[in-house]
């Protein structure tokens, strides 16, 4: 089902022209700091893998990828790629990336399950990232250092758009929030999930919830994650579990909160396959990815998605992923834009 939310007398501040050069100013900014902050070294992506290898990311496990046959494979079957989650760690032991140092790739996908709507688009494109740690990184305090550091080069980026278009003012708050989603749950008990992050993103500004897709003291994560990448369940020093989450900001044009970045310790060995077990899907142990884990071939790592239109949507004050990027879009939608002054690409 689509949604659309319309703010009441919408009138983008740039024109289509002045928002392509926006467009192209931010990402090119926003990656280079990105590179400097995190030590990450640029690569090049696939867009679709091999179906059967354990190597695409199921996300929630439910979304559908996309698939083709490949006639000079005899018809064996590629998946578009939902996000580069495990290709990256892949890569990582494949280019000998050493530990404080990572990768990272303009990543596009289709995900042909999304509910459209402002937020949301067949067409996926983000900068995933990877970086090589140690045993003795894998803990919260760790997780923290580098949430403010990706925090702190989207504020350099806000700025530099207010610097080039200076009626766009800056809304980001200066520090990002850490709360668990034990707590966020405890503080907001008679809401849902989204509402708590509404809630949550409204007092702050910027927040990361910590711990997604372990259960929660009432027996509910707080949203689903697939269990071979992000480590949901190792216990923290707060005493809660998980050491993956979201940075989530408060988007006041469209009155609700804004997801920019999912991302997360990822799994060993033995979390890896207590995370299989508790969600039922121990037979992935014999794929290729789940193997090489398995087997220590793969690094310890940290990594996750930061999404380059939303990022973009954000910073230009537009109200729909639509005038940031070229996708499809119901007619009825397309309809209400027009008649809402928002002009979809």
């Amino acid at each position: 089902m689509s949604y659309l939310i319309k703010p009441d007398g919408y009138k983008p501040v740039l024109d289509l022209k002045q928002t392509e050069l926006a467009i192209k100013q931010i990402k090119e900014f926003f990656q280079q700091n990105l590179s400097t902050e995190l030590r990450l070294r640029r690569v090049t992506a696939p867009l679709f893998v091999l179906q059967g290898l354990g190597i695409n990311d199921d996300l929630n496990g439910v979304e559908r990828a996309v698939t083709f046959p490949i006639k000079d494979l005899g018809d064996a079957r590629a998946e578009v790629v939902h996000s580069l989650a495990k290709w990256k760690r892949l890569t990582l032991a494949e280019y000998g990336i050493p530990q404080g140092y990572g990768i990272y790739t303009d990543m596009n996908a289709i995900r042909a399950d999304e509910e459209l709507g402002n937020l949301h688009s067949l067409y996926v494109d983000q900068w995933d990232w990877e970086r090589v740690i140690g045993e003795e990184n894998r803990n919260v305090e760790f997780l923290k250092k580098i949430v403010e550091r990706i925090y702190a080069a989207m504020l350099r980026t806000e700025y530099m758009v207010y610097e080039m278009y200076p009626a766009l003012k800056p809304s980001l708050a200066e520090e990002i929030h850490f709360i668990h989603a034990e707590e966020l749950m405890q503080m907001y008990p008679e809401l849902t999930p989204k509402e708590r992050e509404h809630a949550i993103a409204k007092k702050y500004g910027a927040v990361f919830i910590i711990g997604i897709g372990g259960k929660l003291s009432n027996e509910e994560p707080h949203d689903n994650r697939a269990p071979d990448y992000d480590d949901w369940s190792t216990p923290n020093s707060d005493g809660y579990n998980g050491l993956n989450g979201d940075i989530i900001v408060w988007n006041e044009l469209l009155g609700r909160s804004f997801e920019l970045s999912s991302m997360g310790i990822r799994v060993s060995k033995e979390v890896m396959q207590e995370q299989l077990r508790l969600t039922g899907k121990e037979e992935r142990s014999s794929l290729y990815f789940h193997q090489r884990i398995l087997n220590d071939t793969l690094p310890l790592c940290i990594g996750g998605g930061i999404g380059q239109s939303r990022l973009c949507m954000l910073f230009l004050k537009k109200a729909h992923i639509g005038e940031i990027q070229s996708s499809i879009w119901p007619e009825e939608m397309r309809a209400e834009c027009k008649a809402a002054g928002i002009p979809l690409i």
